[in-house]
């Protein structure tokens, strides 16, 4: 039992040299290089922090986002309509916003195109001008592809009622036509179903090419925005 040593004795056995040696005959760590370098530790440090500075930035976004997000669609919700990506604008005080420019035909129905324009983020005068391009301000036009009233709809009735998409009638979720020759439910819905190409493009230009003729691309566009600088400019 005379080989057998303890640590609480704070004496290592050197079993080469056959004695003791005390912790004091060790050298320290920091001659023996053996401390890590501060220019290390503080990279790794900063890397760090930086790290969880980013993490922290995402989750606010991303927290604070989803209650922007919630409050925008109860807004939403009780408009019952989508907003597109636009800026809004005031709402409507009950005044007329379309160009006094634009012929009698058009300015009146001013106050159904400024009411449900306003309610969409559009500006009245661009639907001023579609309705002046697409039905010149007539509520009961009737166009040979069957679209019907002043924002010249397609119904799901009609001649509109032959055009067939992959999955069956390309209208069936449309309105009637006797519907759309009512001019305050044809604007109120040509204007959320504008407001929606909108959203679903991404800006004016491929919305309105959406929005006309299948055939006219980007030249239908093209002449609602001209009608709407001109009248807008005036």
């Amino acid at each position: 039992m005379d080989d057998e040593f303890y640590e609480d004795d704070y004496e290592y056995y050197y079993e080469e040299e056959g004695d003791f040696l005390d912790s004091s005959d060790f050298e320290p760590y920091d001659e023996l290089g053996l401390y890590p370098d501060p220019l290390l530790i503080a990279a790794v440090t900063c890397v760090f922090c930086l790290f969880i500075f980013g993490f922290l930035s995402k989750l606010t976004v991303r927290i604070f986002g989803s209650i922007s997000a919630g409050s925008n669609l109860a807004q939403t919700s009780e408009q019952n309509s989508a907003s597109p990506n636009q800026n809004r604008l005031p709402s409507w005080n009950g005044e007329c916003q379309v160009s006094a420019h634009y012929p009698a035909k058009i300015t009146r129905w001013c106050d159904l195109i400024t009411k449900y324009s306003t309610e969409h983020s559009l500006d009245p005068d661009l639907i001023a001008a579609l309705i002046w391009l697409e039905s010149g301000g007539n509520e009961l036009a009737y166009s040979r592809s069957g679209a019907v009233g002043l924002m010249q709809i397609m119904p799901r009735d009609g001649i509109a009622a032959s055009f067939t998409c992959p999955n069956g009638p390309c209208f069936k979720d449309r309105p009637s036509s006797d519907e759309l020759r009512d001019p305050e439910y044809n604007i109120a819905f040509g204007t959320r179903f504008l407001s929606g190409l909108i959203r679903r493009n991404g800006n004016l230009r491929e919305a309105l090419k959406s929005y006309g003729p299948m055939d006219a691309g980007y030249s239908y566009s093209d002449k609602v925005l001209n009608i709407f600088n001109r009248y807008k400019n005036d």
